[in-house]
């Protein structure tokens, strides 16, 4: 099955691709021992995402900007004629097996593959696409955990495999996300907005619009980040998001109770004039935790339009202002760089951020604030070329080899690779 060198170069860029071409030959070689009689096959991949600026807001109606990268969960996958599924992946050991007959969710698969794979087929079959058994093979380099989006990758990964081999690929790029983020809440039980997979289904850098939430504005932002001289990464804490649920939740909840002071169910139809003129009772009757979650979304979302600005016009400069000032309003007002009381001592991602601002501060350039969901997880960081080797030195003895990790954007979404 051949690959064209193009593609692989795209997908990865030139200095990755020798690697990536021996992990597509493994995925043949695990396919083929894998399956009896193992049907003609179609490679896929699916990216992970980067969140760039409106640090939850997408869940309030708000603007987000996001982009693709090229770490992505690639699957080989063939047809099946028993109505099964039917795969092996490199996130879990032995084989994961679901029955599509059965597209109920079921309460004791929450958190596992079985409900996202339940909940993507019966998102297809909702909205009326075909579905069917498939065989895969799939090998992930986004890291569960990593903040980059493992779960949003997978999910759509499933849908484009649905999408290929029993819809001609004729599924639109928006409705694989909704389908994804569908089985995300209902099936796998994780609140989250729609960004995350807008991101891996669509590809390139996007500013997203979620003032109508099942079906927001999509702008294609053209961005050159290689020419800015700057290496946008991010640096793995080693902590991962398992018991900060409630903590998430908390924070579209306490904007929504702000909003529902005002007549509306979330911060994007209430006025900040308002806002600000009903503050007191806003702390009354919400609480100042509350009162400055909003307050950060308002500014948030004012933010991101000038972000997508600067990007576009190759003001790279001010973009990286604005970027510390999403972290600052993210840290300051938003309240995501420590983890909730009761988490006991450790506070990696606060001490990545603090550690960050002091190199970035002393070399007198560069940007950096918390990423995704953040209380844990991964930091953001626009780091010079000329100072990258420094901050590796300074942050991989705490955080340990490979913590910082460059990003490539990612100009293709979910794609069929040959």
């Amino acid at each position: 099955m051949k690959i064209p060198d193009t593609t692989i170069t795209a997908l990865y860029g030139p200095e990755d691709s020798g690697r990536q071409r021996r992990r597509y030959r493994d995925l043949l070689r695990a396919y083929t021992g894998s399956f009896e009689k193992p049907q003609p096959a179609l490679y896929l991949s699916s990216p992970g995402r980067t969140e760039l600026g409106g640090n939850h807001t997408d869940h309030n109606g708000g603007r987000v900007l996001c982009a693709a990268v090229s770490r992505d969960t690639v699957a080989l996958c063939g047809r099946r004629a028993d109505n099964r599924v039917r795969l092996r992946t490199s996130a879990l050991p032995g084989l994961i097996d679901v029955k599509l007959e059965d597209l109920d969710p079921h309460p004791e698969e929450r958190g596992t593959p079985h409900a996202l794979i339940r909940g993507v087929a019966a998102g297809f079959r909702r909205e009326g696409f075909a579905i069917g058994g498939f065989s895969a093979i799939i090998h992930g380099e986004v890291g569960i955990g990593s903040g980059l989006s493992s779960s949003a990758s997978f999910e759509v990964l499933l849908g484009g495999i649905l999408a290929a081999l029993y819809n001609d690929g004729r599924v639109d790029r928006l409705t694989l996300a909704q389908i994804g983020r569908r089985a995300e809440n209902d099936y796998f039980g994780k609140p989250c907005g729609l960004m995350d997979q807008a991101a891996a289904a669509l590809g390139g850098v996007l500013a997203l619009d979620f003032e109508e939430e099942n079906a927001p504005t999509v702008v294609r932002v053209p961005a050159d980040f290689p020419r800015s001289d700057y290496v946008l990464a991010v640096v793995h804490t080693g902590a991962g998001h398992e018991g900060l649920t409630d903590a998430y939740a908390a924070i579209p909840a306490e904007m929504k109770a702000v909003a529902a002071l005002f007549g509306q169910p979330n911060l994007r139809g209430v006025s900040e004039r308002a806002f600000r003129a009903r503050l007191d009772e806003v702390r009354r009757r919400a609480g100042d935790r509350a009162a400055l979650r909003a307050l950060h979304f308002f500014t948030e979302n004012r933010r991101v339009g000038r972000m997508a600005e600067a990007l576009a016009a190759g003001r790279f400069d001010d973009y990286l202002r604005l970027a510390a000032e999403s972290g600052a309003s993210s840290a300051g007002l938003l309240q995501n760089t420590l983890p909730p009381e009761g988490s006991g001592r450790s506070q990696p991602a606060a001490l990545a951020l603090a550690l960050s601002h002091d190199f970035l501060s002393r070399a007198g350039r560069g940007a950096c604030r918390i990423h995704g969901g953040g209380f844990a997880g991964t930091i953001q960081a626009y780091i010079h070329r000329d100072d990258l080797r420094s901050y590796e030195k300074l942050m991989t003895p705490l955080f340990g080899k490979g913590a910082v990790e460059p990003l490539r954007i990612r100009a293709e979404g979910v794609t069929t690779v040959a």
